[in-house]
């Protein structure tokens, strides 16, 4: 079954990627780039440099998955943006629930979040 869900970690790859990279492309980008591993089942999240078209790159049990979605109008917003500065981390940790802003449209710069109880692990 195809599903993301809040139990996988999301990586935000802070640069902008050429969105002609598929699969192996892609995770030559988490492997050198990133000094991650593409085979961890985390999902990475790669923003082209007009931050019109998403891909997702993840593993799963057999094989990669790829996720792929382009705008028609518009552009993703409300992330530290696309960095061309290397000293900077290439990738930023976010959840799920922050995807899922980015995918629909939500401008994270003004979100508020309310402070709630969470239970100490």
């Amino acid at each position: 079954m195809f599903a993301l869900t809040g139990h996988h970690r999301f990586f935000l790859y802070r640069h902008a990627c050429d969105m002609r990279k598929g699969f192996d492309g892609l995770s030559g980008v988490v492997r050198n780039e990133l000094d991650a591993d593409s085979l961890s089942g985390d999902v990475f999240v790669f923003v082209n440099r007009s931050r019109t078209t998403m891909k997702l790159l993840v593993f799963e049990s057999d094989g990669y998955l790829l996720y792929h979605k382009r705008l028609e109008a518009g552009r993703f917003q409300g992330f530290q943006g696309l960095s061309d500065n290397q000293t900077e981390d290439a990738a930023a940790k976010i959840d799920y629930q922050r995807l899922q802003f980015l995918i629909r449209g939500v401008d994270l710069h003004y979100l508020k979040y309310r402070k709630r109880y969470k239970k100490a692990i």
